[in-house]
C-alpha cells in the first residue's frame, strides 16, 4: 500500500522550492475565519482543529465535517450528502464522503475553477485550494441569503460583493423575481420568525 505511505512524509513527487510555494499561499487568517465559519455553521460538535495547515487538513480529511457543512446550507429534508453515524476510518470510505461534498458543493453553486481535487485535502498537496473552495461555497451561502448561512456575513462579504458585480442581466432578472416571491412568503415574518424554521419552503421550476 505505498501510495498511501507517501503522504506520512514529504511528497516526493514535489520539489522542496513548489511545496513552499503552496505553503505560501495557505492564510493562516483565512484559516482563523473559515474555523469559525464552520463551528458556527455546523455546531460545536465538530471540535476545533489545531491552529496551522496540518490541522485545519486533519480536522476535515475525513469529509465529515465538510459534508455537514455543505448539508447545513439546505433545508430539513433535502440535504444533498449523507453523513455515517461514525466517522469512516478506512481511506477510500473519507475520499469518498470528501468526493461527496465536493459534488454537493459543485450542485450548490461553486465554480470548477473554486473547487479542490480531493488529493489537495487529502495529502495535504493544496490546502490553499481547500480554503479556496470553502471561501467560495461561503461567499456563495451569504449572497443567497436563504436563511441558512449562519455567522457574520462580513466574513465573506467582500467576495460576495466582487461576484454581485458579475452577475448578468438576465439573472438579475431571474432574482428579482425570486427574491420578490421570497418578500411575498415573508411579509408577515417577524425578524424573530426569520430563522430558517417554519419557513415556506419555495420552489421554483
Amino acid at each position: 500500500n505505498q501510495f498511501y505511505m507517501a503522504n506520512k512524509g514529504p511528497s516526493y513527487g514535489m520539489s522542496r522550492e513548489v511545496q513552499s510555494k503552496i505553503e505560501k499561499k495557505y492564510d493562516e487568517e483565512l484559516e482563523e475565519r473559515l474555523v469559525e465559519w464552520i463551528i458556527v455553521q455546523c455546531g460545536p460538535d465538530v471540535g476545533r482543529p489545531d491552529r496551522g495547515r496540518l490541522g485545519f487538513q486533519v480536522w476535515l480529511k475525513n469529509g465529515v465535517i465538510l459534508s455537514k457543512l455543505v448539508n447545513s446550507l439546505y433545508p430539513d429534508g433535502s440535504k444533498p450528502v449523507k453523513v455515517p453515524e461514525n466517522p469512516p476510518s478506512m481511506v477510500f470510505k473519507q475520499m469518498e464522503q470528501v468526493a461527496q461534498f465536493l459534488k454537493a458543493a459543485e450542485d450548490y453553486g461553486v465554480t470548477k475553477t473554486d473547487m479542490f481535487q480531493t488529493v489537495d485535502l487529502f495529502e495535504g498537496k493544496d490546502m490553499a485550494a481547500v480554503q479556496r473552495t470553502l471561501m467560495a461555497l461561503g461567499s456563495l451561502a451569504v449572497t443567497k441569503n436563504d436563511g441558512h448561512y449562519r455567522g457574520d456575513p462580513n466574513w465573506f462579504m467582500k467576495k460576495a460583493q466582487e461576484h454581485k458585480r458579475e452577475f448578468t442581466e438576465s439573472q438579475l432578472q431571474e432574482g428579482k423575481h425570486v427574491i420578490g416571491l421570497q418578500m411575498g412568503s415573508n411579509r408577515g415574518a417577524s425578524q424573530a420568525g426569520m430563522t430558517g424554521y417554519g419557513r415556506p419552503r419555495q420552489i421554483i421550476s
